[in-house]
């Protein structure tokens, strides 16, 4: 698990070891909150981070890239046989999901 920016996330596809915590971490941005996926892709020594959103999320719009895209994104916008990973958002291990039958405070 990885915790950054009040987050976590879990690795779940490391391709040619693209994987890189420092690397990530420094290039992080809290614009990524968002996203329930982001994706590292490695061109010219360089890390590269975009966020994806699951398919059947809230609030995805059709403009949004979705996680079922990723391959066309790897194929089509970063270089051939690149170093890569995606992270998937997890839920924060801090926070308590709420029962049914809890009781409320009157």
């Amino acid at each position: 698990m990885i915790q950054i920016g009040g987050k976590t996330y879990e690795l779940v596809k490391e391709n040619r070891n693209g994987w890189n915590l420092e690397a990530f971490k420094s290039r992080y941005s809290e614009v990524l909150d968002r996203y329930d996926y982001i994706v590292g892709d490695w061109g010219y020594n360089q890390l590269r981070l975009k966020g994806f959103m699951k398919e059947n999320g809230k609030h995805v719009n059709k403009e949004q890239n979705t996680i079922e895209q990723v391959e066309d994104y790897l194929l089509e916008y970063c270089n051939f046989g690149c170093a890569y990973f995606i992270l998937k958002k997890t839920e924060d291990a801090h926070k308590k999901p709420k029962k049914d039958n809890e009781k409320k405070d009157s």
